[in-house]
């Protein structure tokens, strides 16, 4: 079974305002409603690509309501636990300026709480896939990601882990099969600047060495890069397309990695179904669809 955990899942309302000005009332002229997040997001590609998912974390109020429907309508499994207080939160993203966002901070989650999703997750064991995705709120211990992969250490669980600087090196001893990083990201944890796709190569196996099995450093334009677990190094231009929207590219780009990976268990197929989902979510007003992903995965393959 495949499992995606968001500690605190949203309800993105995407909007476009033609001619943005401060200060003053401004209009819509598109709007969309989507559950959001990135662990969810992960889950709907997935499913995009007809596998199928459970959704872990938290949610609250009116809007925990309105996400648990979503999740539903899109046939994503829904294990998310239920607080007593609180509201899932609300993120405002601003299309038409290009990566403006307005995120919501998230109900307080309780230790009880905590204890009770970790109690989900000790029952996972060999062949199952775990995502864990994005930041860890406030209201939670920042080890939290380190705990869960302590305690499923050695079971047999594959977990990928797309998070940044200190969430990311503290889970590293413990073998995570798949990091993403971005270029900026691996830049920063060692004070270099990356903007090539061989200069990231010697950083990214510094990584494995510290424990990750595999690292996949995504370079928006300049496409990305695949240290493997077996040795091999891929790496790939950026497919040609236009950039509509690169929320959730990210997240796309795991979820369409790991799908590969299942499908045939060979890195270079699962770097080139990675690739390919994560540009056609980028390529796309929403997150990518089977379709959209096939065409880019042609391009890159052809």
């Amino acid at each position: 079974m495949i499992y995606t955990v968001t500690f605190n899942p949203s309800l993105d309302y995407i909007v476009s305002v033609e001619d943005f000005k401060l200060g003053l009332t401004n209009r819509t002229s598109s709007e969309l409603m989507l559950p959001g997040g990135k662990g969810i997001n992960v889950s709907t590609v997935l499913g995009n690509l007809g596998i199928e998912s459970t959704a872990l974390g938290f949610l609250a109020g009116f809007t925990g309501k309105e996400i648990a429907g979503r999740l539903d309508q899109m046939g994503i499994k829904n294990g998310c636990i239920w607080l007593e207080e609180g509201y899932s939160r609300i993120n405002v993203k601003l299309k038409s300026i290009d990566g403006t966002e307005i995120n919501g901070q998230g109900p307080e989650i309780p230790e009880k709480k905590v204890e009770e999703l970790m109690k989900q997750l000790s029952a996972l064991g060999e062949g199952d896939v775990l995502f864990l995705a994005g930041s860890i709120p406030s209201s939670m211990t920042d080890d939290a990601y380190q705990k869960i992969m302590e305690m499923l250490d050695g079971k047999g669980v594959r977990i990928v882990v797309d998070a940044t600087r200190d969430l990311l090196m503290k889970v590293l001893p413990y073998h995570p099969f798949l990091i993403k990083p971005n270029n900026h990201e691996l830049g920063e944890i060692f004070g270099v600047e990356l903007k090539t796709r061989e200069s990231v190569v010697p950083y990214a196996k510094q990584l494995q060495k510290k424990g990750a099995q595999n690292v996949l450093v995504s370079m928006a334009g300049e496409g990305a890069v695949l240290v493997a677990a077996s040795g091999e190094v891929f790496e790939a231009p950026a497919p040609k397309g236009k950039l509509i929207n690169g929320v959730g590219a990210g997240d796309s780009m795991v979820a369409g990695f790991m799908a590969g990976y299942m499908e045939k268990e060979d890195y270079l197929h699962a770097f080139h179904m990675g690739i390919a989902a994560g540009s056609a979510s980028a390529f796309s007003e929403n997150l990518a669809t089977r379709e959209e992903i096939a065409s880019v995965y042609e391009q890159i393959t052809k």
